[in-house]
């Protein structure tokens, strides 16, 4: 069964104790943390941006993205190092998610684009909390019910291509950080924290590769940008992409582009140059 049919059945139950809404902005370089996440929580970042590690790993969150926090993990949050970043949570206290409910939160996506419905039901929340409603109200509470199973359904909505798994997407930033160097499966499986098995089948479902596949296709994509807007000679391309011979490279390109790297350079500088943003 892949996630999205596991979003379509019907939810397993929770009880919810308490909702709280709330808003805050960080300026450039702020910090919260770390601590430990008590409730489910859906973390509303509007502008700016955020990294959170959970349990000492980090992930990214950008700006016009809801991120879905799960209880019993450790958490440190970093904001955007050049500008505020102003974002709104809704807090929903439950009692011990069962197994079967736990599983059902674990599938779903670390963070998903903020939707207008999701914004709403949050202007909602806090207008009844300024109206003096308490967090124990029953209406507030399912409202905060209500916010967790919009987020399932609004990931179901947008589809899978722009919902990806958090260890594909801590694998590929780590692969365009890092894809000059010597890495391979086994180094993507520990930074994730998931089976070499489990990475592949994640990745076959996000990306439509494997991660080597990944990593290789990126090393290409880099190795051409150098050779088109750089001096460097071949090799040196080669060794920056990652490739640990010329010949290797060359062989690489050759099959992907069918040009060899020198054609491709020559190629470049024989357009024709065009000044303007419109050419």
């Amino acid at each position: 069964m892949d996630i999205a049919s596991k979003v379509e059945v019907i939810p397993p139950s929770f009880v919810v104790t308490n909702t709280y809404a709330g808003t805050v902005v960080y300026g450039p370089g702020g910090k919260y943390g770390p601590r430990i996440q008590m409730d489910l929580q859906l973390v509303l970042v509007h502008s700016g941006s955020m990294t959170v590690e959970i349990d000492g790993v980090p992930f990214s969150v950008p700006p016009e993205s809801i991120a879905l926090l799960k209880p019993g993990h450790e958490e440190m949050f970093h904001f955007n190092e050049k500008r505020d970043t102003w974002h709104r949570w809704i807090a929903v206290a439950v009692d011990p998610l069962l197994p079967d409910a736990e599983a059902y939160f674990d599938s779903l996506p670390l963070y998903i684009p903020l939707t207008t419905r999701l914004n709403q039901l949050t202007d909602m929340l806090m207008s009844l909390q300024n109206d003096g409603c308490s967090t124990e109200d029953e209406v507030v509470k399912a409202l905060g019910r209500s916010a967790l199973w919009l987020y399932a359904t609004e990931y179901l909505h947008l589809g899978l291509n722009h919902l990806k798994h958090p260890a594909v997407l801590l694998a590929v930033e780590t692969i365009h950080e890092r894809f000059g160097e010597e890495l391979n499966l086994k180094d993507l499986s520990l930074i994730t924290g998931k089976t070499p098995e489990h990475m592949i089948r994640l990745f076959q479902r996000d990306e439509g590769v494997t991660p080597i596949q990944y990593l290789w296709q990126y090393r290409v994509k880099k190795g051409l940008e150098l050779l088109r807007s750089t001096g460097l000679n071949i090799g040196e391309v080669a060794e920056q992409s990652g490739f640990k011979t010329s010949y290797h490279f060359a062989r690489t390109i050759k099959r992907h582009t069918g040009l060899t790297p020198s054609e491709i350079r020559k190629e470049h500088y024989n357009k024709p140059y065009r000044s303007g943003a419109n050419g």
